[in-house]
């Protein structure tokens, strides 16, 4: 990275990010800077994470890997929900992990575990980095105890047979409940319905931060107001203010939250703080497929490990996590994303162009080649190009823009590797500027990476020595049997005028 910035600063570009608060595109502006605090939504973890769950997180991996290409110090929290999520996302009902485990007949925690491990082994598959931190709601009890109790004191909850649930009425005296989501408090109640077991609230849109547990409520904990639970929202207000503070730049998570969820995380925060949580909200929309929304009604709800290995009725092929991870890119983080097979074939053939850039830009890279000019003949080209792919990032991380811009750099690659242009019309810095720019966009901020197994590039070697020395003998038979065995690889042979490359299938 330092070297790209020593040819062209992205700094002088100014990021800019949409804010779901204010309804506008503002200029980042981080409250300590170089430091970004950044806190997450993390998933439920009682069952398998579905794609919208991981569209999500690598769409706010990819915001975290570019935020420190540019230099900033990222603290990123992401949290697990391990406790409080009820059936349905109300405040009565089962616990989701509760339930689970009643229904496998396993302890809680087994249930936490297991699909922990899960959504780790799906975060490194898709090669999401993780978080600095990742706490878990469970671990943070007695926290969650005392901002409930500091509420309380502020005026902003009441405590009713063992429950202690958020006034919001209260709340909206002196504040505004529903402002990041645009709900009207009159719209709310007026949509209410009276539900079982919530006539111990004062008015329907309360919501719980510490509930009462039943005795055959698995999970439960002592508390000043009786053996419970904490409630879904509070988790969130508590772990991300203790690791970064009161006031912090960004919250992130699924647009599904944006309410009640994150409504409720600026009421609890402003409630106990008095003051403000979050600078910058940002949302990831939704994942479809074929135009529809996922569900397991609808029958098209897609686990990860059914889309890398092609095992479900909708899917006519396998697709690997990085034809799904460049999928992601192809769409702004803010749009519907649609999946279908016309797609992710799609993503399928110009991520394996990518691919192939990607060899050949690190064999060019670095090159001290005498026949590259000392002054470039096309003063301007490198930076505008590159510059094309910092202007679409830093417009509010749109990865659609940014990535075509990088295949625009591709084709010039290709282009000079092909011999079609000449070298000689790029100066060396120009050069390197131009391959570094590539290489760091694929590999540290779009995070793509090769999926070739690790013994491939030996076995291809040795398989493309044969085909060399069976074509120099021309000995076609076995040219066009090698052909066929390449072919069966995903891999295409490249007889060039001087050496035979191999490259993948496009």
């Amino acid at each position: 990275m330092a070297k790209i910035v020593a040819y062209f600063c992205p700094m002088q570009q100014q990021l800019k990010v949409y804010n779901t608060l204010t309804r506008a595109k503002e200029s980042f502006a981080p409250l300590n800077p170089p430091l970004v605090g950044m806190y997450v939504c993390g998933p439920t973890v009682y069952n398998f994470v579905h794609l919208g769950n991981c569209r999500t997180f690598t769409c706010f991996d990819i915001i975290n890997r570019y935020l420190k290409h540019l230099g900033y110090k990222v603290r990123y929290v992401r949290n697990i929900t391990d406790v409080g999520h009820l059936v349905g996302d109300a405040d009565e009902g089962e616990d989701k992990i509760g339930r689970m485990a009643k229904l496998e007949n396993l302890e809680p925690m087994e249930i936490v575990q297991r699909y922990t491990n899960d959504f780790h082994v799906v975060m490194q598959q898709l090669n999401n980095l993780p978080p600095n931190i990742e706490p878990t709601a469970t671990g943070h009890i007695i926290e969650q105890i005392e901002m409930a109790q500091a509420i309380l004191a502020n005026g902003f909850a009441y405590e009713a047979n063992g429950s202690v649930y958020f006034d919001v009425k209260k709340y909206n005296e002196k504040h505004e409940y529903g402002k990041l989501s645009g709900r009207i408090l009159d719209d709310l109640l007026a949509g209410q319905r009276e539900l079982d077991g919530q006539a111990e609230k004062r008015s329907a849109e309360d919501f719980a931060l510490w509930k009462s547990a039943s005795p055959e409520h698995l999970m439960r904990w002592p508390s000043p107001w009786g053996m419970g639970f904490p409630g879904w929202h509070l988790e969130c207000s508590v772990m991300s203010s203790k690791y970064l503070g009161e006031t912090f730049d960004i919250h992130g998570g699924g647009m599904d939250l944006k309410f009640p969820h994150h409504e409720c995380e600026i009421a609890q925060s402003v409630g106990a703080c008095g003051h403000e949580p979050v600078k910058y909200w940002l949302h990831a929309n939704m994942l479809t497929i074929n135009g529809a929304r996922m569900s397991k009604s609808a029958g098209n709800g897609i686990l990860p490990h059914q889309l890398f290995t092609g095992q479900h009725p909708l899917l006519e092929q396998a697709y690997s996590p990085m034809v799904f991870r460049y999928a992601l890119l192809q769409t702004h983080y803010r749009s519907t994303m649609d999946l279908s097979n016309d797609a992710l074939k799609a993503a399928q053939k110009s991520c394996r162009k990518v691919m192939n850039g990607l060899r050949i830009a690190k064999a060019m890279v670095f090159a001290e080649d005498p026949a590259v000019a000392k002054n470039p003949a096309l003063p301007g080209e490198v930076q505008q190009m590159v510059g094309a792919v910092y202007r679409g990032m830093n417009d509010d991380f749109n990865t659609a823009v940014a990535l075509a811009a990088l295949l625009s750099i591709l084709k010039k690659i290709n282009s000079i590797h092909n011999g079609l242009v000449p070298i000689a019309s790029f100066a060396q810095a120009d050069l390197e500027l131009l391959i570094k720019t590539y290489l760091t966009f694929v590999e540290e901020v779009f995070g793509l990476r090769e999926e070739t197994p690790e013994p491939m590039p030996q076995v291809l070697a040795v398989m493309l020595e044969i085909y060399r020395e069976a074509k120099q003998s021309k000995n076609y038979q076995q040219v066009d049997s090698l052909r066929q065995h390449f072919k069966s690889l995903g891999i295409v042979v490249k007889d060039m005028k001087d050496r035979v490359e191999w490259a993948y299938e496009e």
